[in-house]
């Protein structure tokens, strides 16, 4: 399955919306998922004028298919940015 494909895939029609980013049923991470597809056909504005797309996600710990807001993931945890404010210059 390839994750932006135009054509969604079966396991998705069922798919709930989970109001936290992570499974609603046995509350594993979008990480753990086994197949993702990002409906980027339909995308929707929020109020501060940006786009966001629903991102859906069939769990590899229960096969739960879910969905979320991209604008509602959180931040990785493997980002590498550091805003501390001790900038070097």
């Amino acid at each position: 399955m390839e994750a932006f494909s135009p054509f969604p895939p079966d396991w998705a029609e069922p798919a709930t919306h989970a109001t936290e980013f992570c499974c609603p049923r046995c509350g594993a991470e979008s990480r753990q998922a086994k197949s993702v597809w990002i409906n980027r056909r339909s995308p929707v504005y929020g109020t501060d004028h940006r786009r966001k797309w629903q991102e859906f996600y069939h769990c590899g710990e229960c096969a739960t298919p879910w969905w979320a807001w991209s604008s509602d993931r959180p931040p990785s945890p493997y980002s590498t940015l550091d805003d501390d404010g001790n900038d070097l210059f």
